[in-house]
């Protein structure tokens, strides 16, 4: 399967966009290479992303691609500058603003930057920097401009704002420049041809046009940087992962996360997992006993989760079988419920998010259900693998909207009664 993550550069009336095998996907961002539908040995064609509204697509992301053997291809836009920056480990660039960020001859985000139509189709608004500098090329190669005004014009036009940056502006610049004759010129070269100089369009076909002709060539995950898996990137990968259970589409982490918070039993099974990873070491040293290995780290005379802070990777399915194995059918409609709260308290409060909840809400929240007090409240959190109450804290504010919502609609049914 291609993956082609396009937006304002490409119609999606592109033929190749329609070839058989070919998935087309909106414009990338943070997060979206670690979508389930995305499989080894597939290939990724990353074209446009979205960076000024939301978080944009990480390099670390693309890395765990291609080290999963997913080929990754990319021009264009976003694309060309990624594979610029990852080419040496695996990542094949195409076209020529590829090229260009390659040589140095060019190199800021802005250059392949458009503001885009806030619909599905998403449409072109603006003109990128690198298109215009390929028409004023083209103007100096057929004697409209001589160099040193093309270079007054290419100018001018990087200093509009990018978003700002439409038609009529780059019409109004040329006018202030005294460039009527080029404006005119252009104009006349787009009625002819719409895609006219649009050099972004040219270099995502031909990436595609790769991507069809060698579906069989899988990344070397031999070539992906070794070590580069931080705690940030488990952080990143483990928000990502998702799955359909009982017709619900839940975040496994989500799931963990209650299991941690609402499950009594849940320090038996964070040691089951202790012993899971002492057993089978993600280094692949031997494997030994949790108890042995306690107590060649401390005498054994501290519990296993106070000397062991086990990582949790949400990609793993071994894990994620060890760790939800207490989890029911209710809590999974439970972790809906919370998911759809915060989702709605997000839509009715913008700007919203969990660091606006207070700490002394969640806390509260833990303490009751964990039924401690504040001295045992580190040592619970601990023995449920959230590590300190503060880690424990953060994590249950995504509980904290939907938990007061229930609470507030039990306490109006007994007042009803």
């Amino acid at each position: 399967m291609i993956h082609v993550f396009v937006g304002p550069t490409l119609a999606r009336s592109e033929p190749q966009l329609a070839a058989p095998g070919v998935r087309v996907w909106p414009p990338a961002r943070h997060g979206d290479l670690f979508d389930t539908a995305i499989r080894d040995g597939d290939t990724v064609v990353l074209i446009d992303g979205l960076y000024h509204q939301v978080p944009a697509l990480r390099h670390k992301e693309i890395l765990a691609a291609m080290g999963r053997g997913v080929r990754v291809v990319g021009a264009a836009s976003i694309g060309a500058l990624r594979a610029a920056e990852l080419s040496r480990y695996g990542m094949l660039g195409v076209g020529h603003i590829y090229t260009a960020y390659v040589r140095g001859q060019i190199d800021g985000d802005d250059e392949v930057a458009v503001g885009q139509a806030p619909d599905e189709e998403f449409n072109a608004l603006t003109w990128p920097l690198v298109n215009l500098r390929h028409v004023l090329d083209l103007a100096v190669s057929t004697a409209v401009l001589d160099d040193d005004r093309a270079a007054g014009l290419l100018q001018a036009l990087r200093a509009v704002y990018y978003p700002q940056r439409t038609w009529s502006a780059v019409r109004a610049v040329c006018r202030r420049q005294g460039e009527t004759a080029f404006a005119g010129w252009l104009a006349n070269k787009r009625e002819q041809d719409r895609h006219f100089g649009d050099l972004k369009r040219a270099d995502a076909l031909a990436a595609i046009r790769i991507a069809l002709a060698s579906t069989t060539e899988a990344t070397d995950k031999a070539g992906v940087a070794p070590g580069w898996e931080t705690a940030y990137f488990r952080h990143w990968s483990n928000a990502a992962v998702r799955e359909r259970v009982d017709g619900l589409e839940l975040s496994t982490e989500d799931r963990l996360v209650y299991q941690q918070a609402f499950d009594p039993a849940f320090p038996e099974r964070w040691t089951a997992y202790l012993e899971h990873l002492s057993l089978h070491p993600a280094d692949g040293g031997p494997g030994l006993p949790l108890a042995e290995r306690l107590a060649r780290a401390c005498g054994g005379g501290l519990s296993a989760d106070r000397v062991f802070h086990g990582a949790v990777d949400l990609r793993d399915e071994q894990s994620v079988k060890l760790l939800l194995a207490g989890e029911t059918a209710e809590d999974r409609r439970a972790v809906a419920r919370y998911a759809d709260a915060l989702a709605w308290t997000r839509r009715s409060r913008p700007g919203f998010s969990t660091a606006a909840v207070r700490d002394e809400v969640a806390r509260d929240l833990l303490l009751g259900v964990w039924r401690c007090n504040e001295g045992e409240f580190d040592s619970e959190a601990s023995a449920r693998g959230l590590g300190q109450a503060a880690s424990a804290v953060e994590a249950a504010k995504r509980f904290v909207p939907g938990f007061l919502d229930e609470t507030k609609r039990t306490e109006t049914a007994r007042g009803g009664c």
